[in-house]
């Protein structure tokens, strides 16, 4: 079997917990034209999938996110060192489908009242939210449960040691700190706010997210649109116009039309 078949037989077995050898061969038969046998599938079946029809007890934890991730929001808490040796806390509630950064703030006591007072201020009135997914952390009480399920949520708390369940928010809390905080040392809650005010305008409008196609979380409206005679050259009459980002740390790049 040809390379590409043998992966695909690997990804199809390993993408569909419910499928056996026989509906691997079926599908690989009926739409896509590749005629192979369930016995010639199970020379390349994945070693540890069971040969037979699998049966999911439950629904895969990432296949509900994805199902679900117009209507998912997620949050998490980072801690941040300040010039002085204070700690500080970052409170991130995002968009799942979109990548889209909802709310912020800083504080050094993240208390119950005050995370809960953050979801009111992130989540509108006309929200089509469902789900809130947030890990195990102590921060997250019923107080918090309680009023996030008042603004017409749902909690779903991530399993014990797991944090690949909330793997979007985690990482979006690594770009951060790849992106930012790794660059530049807060030198107090005041600094912290006005730098993380910068970098979420520009990771919602202007950063590129290759999960999204690549496309922007927030995508901009009224950008020119260059005609583009050639792929590899800037069209006649078009300058490019670069702005910086927190000191230089990250620059923006747009098109503008020259003046005739």
């Amino acid at each position: 079997m040809p390379r590409d078949i043998r992966r695909l037989i690997v990804e199809m077995a390993a993408k569909n917990p419910t499928w056996g050898q026989e509906r691997v061969a079926d599908e690989l038969s009926l739409k896509l034209g590749i005629l192979v046998s369930p016995r010639t599938v199970r020379n390349y079946w994945p070693h540890g999938l069971d040969a037979g029809p699998r049966r999911a007890s439950t629904q895969r934890w990432m296949t509900f996110v994805r199902n679900h991730a117009s209507s998912l929001i997620a949050c998490d808490f980072a801690t941040v060192v300040t010039a002085h040796f204070r700690v500080l806390y970052v409170l991130v509630v995002m968009e799942v489908g979109t990548r889209r950064i909802l709310h912020y703030n800083v504080t050094s006591h993240p208390t119950a009242r005050w995370t809960a007072q953050q979801f009111r201020e992130a989540i509108p009135s006309d929200h089509s939210y469902r789900f809130l997914i947030h890990d195990r952390d102590s921060i997250f009480s019923e107080q918090v449960d309680e009023a996030v399920q008042g603004l017409g949520l749902k909690t779903m708390r991530t399993p014990v040691r797991a944090p690949q369940a909330n793997a979007y928010c985690e990482r979006l809390i690594g770009t951060i700190r790849r992106e930012c905080l790794d660059f530049i040392i807060p030198l107090s809650e005041k600094h912290l706010r006005r730098i993380l005010r910068e970098w979420v305008a520009h990771y919602n409008h202007e950063r590129p997210h290759s999960s999204l196609g690549p496309g922007l979380p927030v995508p901009a409206r009224g950008l020119p649109v260059a005609p583009q005679p050639h792929r590899h050259q800037l069209p006649q009459g078009w300058r490019i116009v670069t702005k910086a980002v927190l000191g230089g740390l990250h620059h923006e790049y747009r098109l503008e039309k020259t003046a005739a």
